[in-house]
């Protein structure tokens, strides 16, 4: 079992962000639209993508990202098998996407058929 706490650490956290907020409110602000626009509710609901974050925090070995996403999982109400299923995944994969693998994930779906963007639709592209 791990010695550390999550609870202190996301409340360690939370307050040095609170600092980092007052003195970059605009960066700290896009920051904020942008996690609300991945997590809002669209084709993949907010357990889904909180999921998919906690497998991304465990391959970035983020202690604050792992604290954060398992209160918001908790809360969620995921079970032990979901969340042990998404571990499984993570360790399977051995890391996270950066950027780069992430354009490459999507035009490795494209170039199998999948949706192409709504803009690309759109031009014919």
């Amino acid at each position: 079992m791990s010695s550390k706490s999550y609870q202190d650490i996301t409340r360690s956290v939370s307050a040095s962000l609170a600092k980092l907020r007052a003195d970059i409110p605009q960066t700290t602000r896009a920051f904020s639209a942008l996690a609300q626009a991945a997590t809002a509710e669209g084709a993949l609901d907010k357990k889904t993508k909180e999921l998919i974050a906690m497998a991304l925090a465990v391959g970035a070995r983020c202690d604050a990202c792992v604290g954060f996403h398992a209160q918001a999982l908790v809360k969620l109400g995921t079970s032990r098998a979901e969340l042990e299923e998404t571990l499984g995944m993570a360790i399977y994969m051995g890391g996270g996407p950066s950027l780069m693998y992430a354009a490459e994930a999507l035009s490795a779906y494209e170039e199998f058929g999948g949706q192409t963007s709504l803009t690309e639709a759109a031009s014919g592209g």
